[in-house]
Parts: C-alpha cells; structure tokens; sequence
C-alpha cells in the first residue's frame, strides 16, 4: 500500500517578537490577564515586506533542507489559509513561483484553525493515488492583518507565521510503515457567527476584521476535538495509550490542558507553543510539530496525532507515524 510519509518539516516567523507587555502599551490588558486566560506570553506580528506567502516560501525551504530535496521534485503543492496575499491568484501559485518550481499542482484550502488539517487529508489523498509522489503542505497566516486592534479580547490572541511539511508517497507496510494512517475532518456550519470575519468580497467588498464569542468557542472545541481525535485513532487501529505525542491547535493553553484531560493523556506528550507564538491559525499546528521535530522530542517511529478546530465550525485530525 502506498502512505504518505512524512520527510522534513519547516517553519518561519515574521521578525517582529511582540510581547504581553508591549501589548500593555496600546490596549487595557496586562501581562496577567493575557497568560491567567491563554497562556500566551509572545507573538510575532509580519513588517511591511513580510505577507503569507513569503513567510510560506521561508517555511518550505526550511523543509525542503529538512527533507533533503530540491523544489524541483515537488509536484504538488497544498497551502492552507485564511489570509491570502490576494483574492486570487492562489497564494500556493506565488509560493511556487518564489521556490522556483516551474509547474506543479498548486492551490489554497481555507478552513481557518483546521486548514493544515484539511490540507494534509487533502494531499495524502492525492498522494495515494499515485499521481503525485511528492507534496509540499502548508499553513501560513498573517491573522495581524485582520485584527480589531481596538478589541483587547481577540487583539492578544494571534501571531503570524507558517508551518510546511514535505509528504513523499511510499510503498509502506499495512501494520508497521511510516506514514499517515489515518484523518478524520468536520464542519458544522450553524456555528457561523461564534468566530468569523465580518467582510468579505461578495458580502461587503471588504476585508473585515475578526469577531469572536471565546467562551462558546471554548466549549465547542473541547468537545469536537476530544471526539475527533478519538474517532481517528480508531480509525488507525490505536488507542490513546500508544500515542507518543500530540500537536494539537495552539488556540489556548487551557482548551490544550482541557481536551489532555477530557482524553487521559499525560499532559507531557502535548506539544506547546502557544506560550512563544500565540494562535497563528492554520500554521499552529505544523509550526509546534517543526519545533518538536527539531528540538528531538518528536522521533521517527513514534506515534503522533495532530488535530485543530477553527471557525466555520471545522475540526479534524491526523494520525502519523513518523
């Protein structure tokens, strides 16, 4: 059978390291507050010269090195965002283009926080059909870019940045080979006006800014994530005893240590970055599995489960093992 493996992972920050207390500056909030609530202690936030697509184009190269290939095999290209450079072309097209790639497959998902999600079971799809063999897969956000500076509930809670993997299509054995063994996605629509953008093209002719209900939104993904990551290790044959470490969605520290409990996993084996980056939406989780990789605390081998919710409502996850 054919899984798709994963080979490098890679991930870039803007250069900007934004602070609680630099937030202290412009907004009622403290560094108290901020961390008491979400854990969160830092943030980058894109210069003038940085966009979703440059910060894309730093992560894949950085994976592409990890991986040890050239872009020029890459055939496939998969970029999750909610924050595109343009309204089109897709922001996938911009980032072949800066990696040199004459022509290849490319385009953009949107699904929000669970977009690396969908753009994984996406090209794992793809990948297993044999039709393309390697693929770069992306999260990339300037959520910056779509705040309400003025709304100190939501301002304090993203960052920008990008996560990338490089997924090869290997020959693998069905009971113990490398790969993704199983994904599991989700939307539920009615959940439209918990957490949106309040513009768009077709409605307003505007960007918008971002608009949160955070304590639903709470609720709500405790819930869907505990039962999607459940639903896909039954899918993968495994229980949560077997799992080596988890990626999830770095939204909140608390809604982290909330689904950990809700499952009866060692909070140990959750990787954390929330506290470093803040909620960076599709890029979160491939940014906190490239800091994992490369920090040896994620091995090849071991189990791994990633999994993110985000506004729509979607949700999903992914069993790998790497």
């Amino acid at each position: 059978m054919i899984r798709s493996v994963v080979l490098g992972t890679g991930s870039a920050l803007p250069e900007r390291r934004v602070s609680n207390a630099d937030l202290e500056q412009q907004l009622d909030t403290s560094d108290a507050w901020i961390v008491e609530r979400t854990g969160i202690r830092f943030r980058h936030i894109a210069g003038p010269l940085e966009t979703t697509s440059t910060l894309a184009a730093d992560a894949c190269r950085a994976a592409l090195d990890s991986a040890g290939i050239a872009a020029a095999d890459i055939d496939l290209i998969v970029l999750a965002t909610a924050t595109p450079d343009q309204t089109f072309p897709a922001t996938a097209t911009k980032v072949q283009a800066m990696l040199g790639i004459d022509d290849c497959v490319a385009f953009d998902v949107a699904a929000v926080c669970s977009g690396f999600l969908y753009a994984v079971q996406v090209a794992d799809a793809m990948l297993r059909t044999g039709i393309h063999r390697r693929a770069l897969v992306i999260g990339a956000e300037t959520f910056s870019r779509i705040l309400d500076w003025d709304d100190r509930t939501t301002a304090v809670l993203f960052g920008d940045g990008a996560g990338a993997i490089v997924l090869e299509g290997q020959e693998s054995d069905a009971d113990a080979g490398r790969g993704i063994l199983a994904t599991r996605l989700h939307a539920d629509g009615r959940h439209n006006d918990l957490l949106y953008v309040d513009g768009g093209p077709s409605t307003t002719g505007t960007v918008g800014k971002l608009r949160m209900k955070g304590r639903e939104v709470f609720r709500h993904a405790v819930v869907n994530l505990a039962a999607v990551m459940t639903e896909t290790l039954v899918l993968a044959g495994l229980d949560a005893g077997q799992v080596d470490w988890v990626v999830p969605h770095q939204a909140n520290a608390r809604i982290l240590d909330a689904t950990a409990r809700k499952l009866g996993l060692d909070p140990a084996k959750v990787v954390v970055t929330v506290d470093q980056h803040a909620n960076t939406s599709a890029a979160s989780v491939p940014l906190a599995l490239d800091v994992a990789v490369r920090d040896g605390r994620i091995r090849q081998g071991q189990i791994v489960v990633l999994e993110a919710m985000g506004g729509g409502f979607t949700w999903g996850a992914a069993v790998v093992r790497f």
